[in-house]
């Protein structure tokens, strides 16, 4: 009987040996599972990341391209309100000239 018990608990022994190293062998694979979802989903960030950079980066350059084309609008604008302006200040002086031709004349007549 001791025989059969000591044969019974061999392999007792030996199966629970058996399960352990069943169960890290599963273990093992259910790692290497887990750490190649890890790295897909990193991939997949990665990417998703590198189109967001992409995306922000064309909206940044269209926003700035309509902010250098609205400043060179105003910049247009600008020369042409300087020029009118240039004209009507060139008319000022010509009319003020003319105003102290006047009076010098006057001035020169009467005291003849």
């Amino acid at each position: 009987m001791s025989e059969s018990q000591s044969r019974y608990s061999i392999v007792e022994r030996l199966t629970k040996q058996k399960l352990d190293i069943m169960g890290a062998k599963s273990d093992l694979k259910e790692d290497l599972k887990k750490k190649e979802q890890t790295m897909q989903e990193l991939e997949a960030n990665l990417k998703n990341w590198k189109k967001d950079i992409l995306e922000d980066n064309k909206r940044e350059e269209r926003n700035l391209q309509i902010e250098l084309d609205r400043a060179k609008r105003e910049a247009e604008n600008s020369k042409s309100r300087v020029k009118d302006k240039e004209k009507v200040y060139e008319e000022k002086i010509k009319a003020i000239d003319q105003a102290l031709s006047r009076i010098e004349k006057i001035s020169e007549s009467s005291q003849s």
